[in-house]
């Protein structure tokens, strides 16, 4: 399977391996860059967080899955925002890492 079918398929079907373990810094990235920047497009938060656009994929499918963020559409672009647990457990990480 291609690269980028498999990144569609990330997105479209929100589906990770089963043994996907998220990086914690790279997730402390991910929600640095949402907190200071606020809810932006998945392209656009790829290059903010300066991550892979299918790591960053991974990674924004199993904070959804957790109920941390979610992914809306406007004019064909998928943003991404913190939900309020996203924003309590971003600053808590922040401490840690």
């Amino acid at each position: 399977m291609a690269l980028n079918t498999k990144v569609i398929e990330i997105i479209k079907h929100k589906k990770l391996e089963p043994n996907f373990d998220p990086s914690m810094k790279t997730l402390s990235r991910i929600m640095k860059t949402m907190i200071e920047k606020g809810a932006e497009g998945k392209t656009q938060l790829s290059l903010d967080a300066n991550l892979n656009y299918a790591r960053l994929a991974k990674h924004i499918v199993w904070l959804e899955k957790k109920g941390l963020a979610e992914s809306t559409i406007e004019n064909n672009k998928i943003n991404v925002a913190l939900t309020a647990d996203g924003k309590k457990f971003a600053s808590t990480i922040s401490k840690i890492i």
